[in-house]
């Protein structure tokens, strides 16, 4: 019996893993822009996450480190909470 429930916790282990890698494999376009977009921030990991949500909704990244905003109208255009540009 343990045996059974063993093997099924290993099966559901190895499935579950490969269904992750799957489903964050999508990333690497917006990855690679936000890495550059993101070279020369001064807060990195902040420029990274905001750059990845805007980049995900717009599909799309200016390039460049700074500037270029009219490339892509989606992402030049959010705005965060305060009204304030949300992407770097």
């Amino acid at each position: 019996m343990k045996l059974i429930l063993v093997t099924f916790l290993l099966v559901s282990l190895v499935l579950s893993s490969s269904f992750f890698e799957v489903s964050m494999a999508g990333s690497g376009f917006c990855d690679s822009k936000c890495k550059v977009r993101c070279s020369k921030a001064g807060v990195k990991d902040r420029c990274l996450k905001y750059c990845g949500i805007c980049c995900k909704k717009c599909n799309c990244v200016p390039s460049g480190t700074y500037g270029n905003k009219q490339e892509c109208p989606c992402y030049r255009d959010m705005k965060n909470s305060k009204g304030k540009p949300k992407c770097p």
